[in-house]
């Protein structure tokens, strides 16, 4: 299979708080041709929006781990705990170098941010 492309789409029963959260909290780029609640992500484009099947938080909120590459996870880690976004992992470094800190949307579901070891 050759794909030319990909979005994830994550679905909720409130799509505007959602969307909203992804747009003002995390501060997302608006990839307004997708829809309302589409954002860029680097290379990926993100969807959020309503689905009959989906009801309150996230059942497993680790099953699908939405990981965010940022350059300064200091900082963004910082900014976002400000803006009262609660981190249920601080910024810790992992054992291939890199640095992980995880928090969780409106739904529960897990975001991670990502930042790797610096070149040596």
């Amino acid at each position: 299979m050759q794909v030319t492309g990909a979005v994830i789409n994550i679905t909720s029963d409130n799509s505007a708080r959602l969307g909203a959260w992804y747009r003002d909290v995390l501060r997302l780029p608006q990839a307004t041709e997708m829809g309302e609640y589409a954002f860029r992500a680097g290379p990926l484009e993100l969807i959020i929006d309503a689905h009959s099947d989906t009801r309150g938080p996230a059942a497993e909120p680790s099953r699908v781990l939405l990981n965010l590459f940022v350059a300064d996870i200091a900082a963004q880690h910082q900014r976002l705990s400000e803006a009262g976004v609660i981190f249920i992992r601080p910024p810790e470094q992992e054992p291939w170098g890199g640095i992980i800190a995880t928090m969780t949307d409106p739904d529960g579901n897990y975001v991670q941010l990502v930042q790797f070891a610096a070149p040596s």
